[in-house]
């Protein structure tokens, strides 16, 4: 049994289907559209695929095919003693292996007004259908969050033509995923192309004003808008575990197998908390080609083929209005490590290397984009640099020729 149906439960699920033909397969998903990718709520927003498009699977007899069941339901609670759940309405089944890939929820600060109509989400497609009916050309708005998510939200909204102002509490953007000289790059690059970014700042009043809202932020502005964007991140769907026994701390605690504290019992995707490659430490992990990678390794195991995540890799490439930046492993760096950097703040490039030892452990990138897949490959192949590691530090463009030199070497 698999509960939640996006793509980490979809794929847990064929790759169970194609290690068993005769497992009965049940995968559970509590909104009623057919399973679906949240990351392309954004391109539906920009008029370049419809609904449909955001389908995971394009078929509609897909799920049957394989005799996997489609189950419209909310899993309220998980008894790991009798090898069962329970639905919202009431009904309970039974399972010999379970995977929770619940996905997250998008947070809502405490902010007085907060619950007001106007007040949008970008999570769900239900969330997309309200702002295409709320969001125009000349529409007022103002999107609270900057951040990963935030920033591909506001590219979808920036393309409906809207006066967009984003307000981030963090001193630059993206402040998880980029250092301060990259933060303050895309913010002036956001502000070229129209928008408006106040970071530093937070909403702490919202109110009705006729049809619209009057906001307050924290040094006394106040804005009216026509709509509020809330993009202020998402916590792991782990409520309903409560009296499980199941370990949670911010996410389900899972082993390299993916296996939870409970034999049996697997979490995958933006529910789980996984080891990090490279340090060891805990960490959710909520993007996309990691929750798949996770749900295949997980599905492996519920078939009794034992496999082994070799840890969680924080790796995200961001498209913010045509700016194309990057981030990895530990971006920030290390301590007692070297740093090699490259700014162009006139062409919006920048490259920033961060080593350990002679190994590359993290990056950021800024308009860099041949160099994101040896990026990827010296940090995650943990390659050791030699004396390319002293070319680097002088030139940090010459990553290819590094990774031709010891990279591919390291894999032979």
């Amino acid at each position: 049994m698999i509960i939640g149906n996006g793509p980490a439960g979809v794929v847990a699920a064929e790759t169970l289907r194609r290690l068993d033909a005769h497992a009965e397969i049940t995968l559970i998903g509590d909104e009623a559209e057919p399973p679906y990718s949240r990351m392309a709520i954004p391109y539906l927003l920009m008029g370049e695929i419809d609904e449909a498009g955001t389908y995971l699977r394009k078929d509609a007899d897909h799920f049957a095919r394989l005799r996997i069941r489609l189950l419209h339901g909310r899993v309220a609670a998980v008894d790991t003693g009798k090898g069962c759940v329970s639905l919202t309405d009431g009904e309970v089944l039974a399972y010999d292996r379970l995977l929770i890939a619940t996905g997250a929820h998008p947070v809502r600060p405490p902010v007085p007004g907060i619950e007001l109509p106007k007040v949008l989400s970008c999570w769900t497609l239900a969330d997309a259908r309200a702002i295409a009916a709320s969001i125009g050309t000349g529409a007022r708005v103002l999107q609270m969050g900057a951040g990963f998510i935030g920033c591909i939200i506001m590219e979808s909204l920036a393309a409906r033509g809207p006066q967009l102002t984003v307000v981030e509490m963090g001193d630059r953007m993206v402040p998880r995923m980029m250092d301060e000289v990259a933060g303050a790059m895309i913010q002036r690059w956001c502000e070229t192309k129209g928008v408006r970014i106040r970071t530093g700042r937070r909403v702490v009043g919202i109110a009705p004003a006729g049809k619209a809202l009057r906001v307050e932020l924290d040094d006394g502005e106040t804005l009216e808008v026509d709509a509020l964007i809330s993009a202020t991140g998402v916590k792991p769907n782990v409520a309903f575990l409560e009296g499980s026994g199941i370990e949670v701390a911010a996410g389900i605690l899972v082993d390299g197998s993916m296996q939870t504290s409970v034999a049996g019992i697997y979490a995958a995707g933006d529910v789980a908390e996984a080891i990090e490659f490279g340090t060891g430490r805990r960490v959710v992990n909520a993007i996309q080609p990691d929750a798949v990678e996770q749900a295949r390794i997980a599905a492996l195991n519920m078939a009794g083929r034992p496999a082994a995540l070799p840890g969680t890799f924080i790796f995200n490439v961001l498209d913010t209005l045509g700016l194309i930046s990057a981030s990895f492993g530990q971006w920030q760096g290390v301590p007692g490590g070297e740093a090699a950097q490259l700014l162009d703040e006139a062409e919006y490039r920048y490259l920033r290397l961060a080593f350990d030892g002679d190994r590359l452990v993290g990056a950021n990138s800024i308009g860099h984009t041949e160099h994101i897949g040896v990026l990827r490959g010296l940090i995650q192949g943990r390659v050791r640099l030699g004396e390319w590691k002293t070319r680097l530090l002088a030139n940090p463009l010459r990553l290819s020729e590094a990774y031709l030199a010891r990279g591919i070497a390291a894999v032979r």
